[in-house]
């Protein structure tokens, strides 16, 4: 397995999959890397919906608009994850909002979805993040109820593509030291 800084420079947006099954080994690991993803005071806020089944996709990629780079992808790939999050759970103590931004579960499932891309990569698997889609409908086909939120859809296969790296700020363009 490549070092960690390897995997996180490999790393890549993958909108186009080969059609070869995800083994149970690497959906393991990626589950894995969810469940030991850190969260708002180990509130663990997450719920991982893993679709396999043709059907229910088409039905989730008809609530993605045509111009998402994302929109075969949601078909195409051989898995589809679905993030979901508990509302009123992160960033809450005693039933209030904890902190100024309210309920944390962006947060939290950000970073779910930075370890889902990475541990992905480390096993030679691709994935992207699908954030421009209609939530409220991918809840509908999937079932999602009350008091939770669908975050995000990560189609998750092995790469059709080797996408070159985009252009990265240089360190001196968002580091500042003792004040902004």
């Amino acid at each position: 397995m490549p070092d960690f800084m390897e995997i996180l420079y490999g790393r890549r947006s993958i909108r186009k999959y080969k059609s070869e099954p995800v083994p149970e080994k690497a959906l393991s690991a990626v589950l894995e890397s969810v469940r030991w993803s850190q969260s708002w005071a180990n509130t663990q806020c997450w719920e991982i919906i893993v679709i396999t089944d043709k059907t229910i996709r088409e039905q989730l990629q008809a609530a993605v608009p045509k111009g998402n780079p994302s929109f075969k992808a949601v078909v195409e790939a051989p898995l589809l994850l679905a993030l979901c999050a508990e509302l009123k759970r992160a960033g809450f103590y005693k039933g209030n909002a904890a902190s100024k931004f309210g309920d944390w579960f962006l947060f939290d499932l950000g970073i779910v979805t930075q370890n889902i891309a990475l541990t992905a990569h480390a096993h030679g698997l691709g994935t992207v993040v699908a954030g421009l889609i209609n939530h409220d409908a991918c809840k509908e086909v999937l079932g999602v109820p009350e008091g939770f939120e669908l975050v995000t859809l990560m189609p998750l296969g092995y790469p059709d593509e080797a996408p070159p790296a985009p252009p990265r700020r240089e360190i001196s363009a968002f580091t500042h030291y003792d004040r902004f």
